[in-house]
């Protein structure tokens, strides 16, 4: 009881002076218009964290969605050969010969190098043909070379380009 009744003396004194307590309160948010030197600190190293955590992460997802869509590249090139090799009996020696007929084996994005931050070279004769995929930019654009060729079976090297010796996928 007694300790109730002192905490009440305390309220009623802070009431007679809540006026210069206000004033007090107000004087001191006063002189606080923008951030602190801590503050802002602080948050530039939230940020650097995020920054540290995000950044390799996006540019790995990059080199895999680039390799992944030139395996399906790859993939297209071996149908279209095959197509190609049905209707004219002989193998396609450039993108051109799959591009550029009335009804094109391949879409004419196919034309276009690089793609998908791979260059494809597409190279043989009549009945035998190779498929090199290479990034643009070794470690950039990919990590992994690729090879086909018209067994259909696509191959790949790290780091360096893929031959009919490296292991398939």
């Amino acid at each position: 009881m007694l300790l109730f009744t002192a905490a009440c003396c305390c309220l009623c004194s802070l009431a007679s002076n809540s006026g210069a307590l206000v004033a007090m309160v107000q004087k001191k948010n006063r002189n606080r218009d923008g951030f602190t030197l801590l503050e802002l600190m602080i948050s530039v190293a939230i940020f650097a964290i995020i920054l540290s955590i995000a950044v390799p992460n996006l540019l790995r997802s990059r080199l895999q969605s680039n390799e992944v869509a030139t395996i399906q590249n790859l993939r297209s090139i071996n149908s279209a050969q095959g197509a190609y090799n049905s209707a004219k009996k002989v193998y396609a020696t450039t993108f051109e010969d799959l591009c550029n007929v009335a009804l094109p084996f391949l879409p004419s994005t196919f034309l276009t190098q690089p793609m998908a931050g791979y260059t494809i070279t597409l190279a043989g004769e009549e009945d035998l043909y190779t498929v090199v995929a290479e990034p643009s930019e070794w470690g950039v654009t990919g990590n992994r070379g690729f090879y086909t060729d018209a067994s259909g079976i696509i191959r790949f090297a790290i780091s360096e380009p893929a031959d009919e010796d490296s292991p398939p996928l």
